[in-house]
């Protein structure tokens, strides 16, 4: 039997252990209603120091309405578990007797307050949002939900739950690149990857030092000052990884393989350097928006991410941070050529704006645009 106090809730419970992980797994039910009493949603956003708060992503309006109208017709079946956080003030009591526990889960009650302290929710919710959403569309919210819950205050297990849970749903790829640097647990190697990546995108973004500063958009900035964040943070996340995983790449001496390390401050000055001098030799199509500029789409970025690696592909950590003129006159031989904001690249047969994010256009502008710094260079050299 359940029971429901003025200031708590009481729910029948199993508790679970795993191997030694001292953190429990809990296995309960709730209605509706009180499932959206005592859960919230951490929404993914950053505070007033960059730092990111939160995890979720925002709310899918059409998905949540389609869920409502499901979980509001008779026949309606939730199976799938809720799963929440449990702040460290909710208490699961063991029952009392020989017969307690089957040597793989321990019968007992779960004691959640209604609120704990400054009025905040005793639980968050890792996954299921768009479900409890749903509910509080529904009339009748007095239907029962599974919940399969832990008790933790780190949100570094939130986010690493929310993370593995989802790893396999559809979820925007620039939510979860976002989240790869803020959790400290080993990552399966699909997500290890492209946590360094990410964690640059951040540095590229939040450095006033950086040619990218506030140009790129990021989910954790949803509904702050976006003005003039003009590229996708998928883009630049893809340029660096394309570098740091290809053996031809001039991030890539920069990855230990063996151990996943990384030296983050030689990448970092290779980026900025590079970065600040395209800034400075196309300073007319740099900070537009994609349609007006494609150096600022992503077939332009991922393209001079490829010459990045032919330029800086010899450079040391050391000298890249005192070559920035060395790299401005190394590209300034192609300014005659680029038709990133108007008229026809020769030798690709195709207008300025018809360069798309594809395979067969990202092959045939990235070749030809270190074909032409090849020659032009070495001519350069023979009058040098």
């Amino acid at each position: 039997m359940s029971a429901i106090k003025n200031n708590y809730f009481l729910r029948k419970s199993l508790q679970i252990s795993q191997r030694n992980n001292s953190v429990k797994i809990y296995l309960l039910t709730l209605t509706g209603d009180e499932l959206i009493e005592i859960a919230g949603i951490s929404r993914i956003t950053r505070g007033d120091d960059g730092k990111i708060i939160g995890y979720q992503r925002p709310e899918v309006k059409n998905h949540v309405n389609e869920i409502a109208d499901y979980l509001s017709s008779p026949n309606m079946l939730l199976a799938h578990p809720v799963i929440l956080s449990f702040t460290s003030q909710v208490e699961f009591i063991s029952s009392r007797g020989p017969k307690t526990s089957d040597g793989l889960a321990v019968a007992g009650n779960i004691k959640i307050p209604r609120t704990i302290c400054n009025n905040q929710k005793p639980a968050w919710i890792v996954d299921g949002q768009q479900r409890v959403l749903a509910m509080a569309q529904c009339e009748d919210r007095s239907f029962v939900v599974p919940i399969c819950a832990f008790i933790t205050d780190s949100i570094d297990l939130q986010r690493d739950q929310f993370l593995r849970i989802n790893n396999t749903k559809p979820l925007p790829r620039g939510l979860v690149t976002e989240l790869l640097p803020e959790v400290s647990s080993p990552l399966p190697p699909k997500l290890a990857v492209r946590k360094i990546p990410s964690t640059l995108c951040n540095l590229l973004n939040e450095e006033k030092s950086s040619p990218f500063y506030r140009l790129i958009r990021r989910p954790s900035r949803h509904g702050l000052d976006q003005n003039g964040a003009i590229l996708t943070d998928t883009v630049i996340i893809k340029m660096i990884e394309e570098s740091l995983v290809n053996p031809s790449g001039c991030l890539f001496p920069f990855r230990n393989i063996a151990s996943g390390e990384y030296d983050q401050t030689a990448i970092w000055d290779i980026l900025v350097t590079f970065w600040t001098a395209v800034k400075t030799v196309f300073p007319d199509a740099w900070g537009l928006t994609p349609t007006e500029s494609r150096l600022m789409h992503s077939v332009g970025m991922r393209c001079m991410g490829k010459l990045m690696d032919r330029i800086m592909g010899t450079v040391s950590a050391e000298q890249s941070r005192e070559m920035l003129a060395y790299v401005v006159q190394e590209l300034e031989v192609l300014t005659p050529y680029c038709r990133w904001t108007g008229g026809v690249w020769e030798g690709v047969g195709m207008q300025w704006n018809e360069v798309q994010s594809v395979h067969k256009h990202f092959s045939m502008l990235s070749n030809h645009l270190i074909r032409l710094y090849l020659e032009n260079r070495n001519k350069t050299n023979i009058i040098r």
